[in-house]
């Protein structure tokens, strides 16, 4: 009677085990990540575009169809002085204002994108950053 049951119990162990190491993976949202991560952002915090704020994903469709921009500053070169960003050449590194309902002034979040692609979305003035996956 115990050797049958062998196998259903193994089996359930099998299937805990599946479900714990599943639900560990994390990209610093709290969703699972997509299948790949660009290179550029390993190592990085990540959050998928669709978990931005509306206004963050609002700035990106803009930057994509490149402008108008909204703030006079909108597309200047970022110059990375806090160091939070891959050290990269002056130049490499655009920044985009992301307008924060209920501020007088240009606010705290920005998109800063890069020359290789590269997207990274800021809420704390460029204190830190996250990768966007798009």
């Amino acid at each position: 009677m115990l050797l049958r049951s062998v196998p259903r119990l193994l089996s359930g162990l099998l299937i805990c085990l599946a479900v714990l190491t599943a639900g560990c993976s994390s990209t610093g949202t709290g969703t699972a990540a997509p299948a790949s991560v660009p290179a550029w952002a390993a190592g990085t915090e990540t959050v998928r575009e669709s978990d931005l704020p509306a206004e963050a994903r609002r700035t990106l469709t803009l930057i994509d169809e490149g402008g108008p921009f909204p703030y006079a500053r909108d597309g200047a070169v970022f110059g990375n002085r806090e160091r939070e960003l891959p050290r990269r050449e002056h130049g490499h590194y655009h920044e985009y204002t992301v307008w924060t309902p209920g501020e007088r002034d240009r606010g705290a979040r920005r998109v800063v994108t890069g020359r290789g692609g590269e997207v990274y979305y800021t809420d704390d003035h460029y204190d830190s950053f996250r990768a966007v996956l798009r």
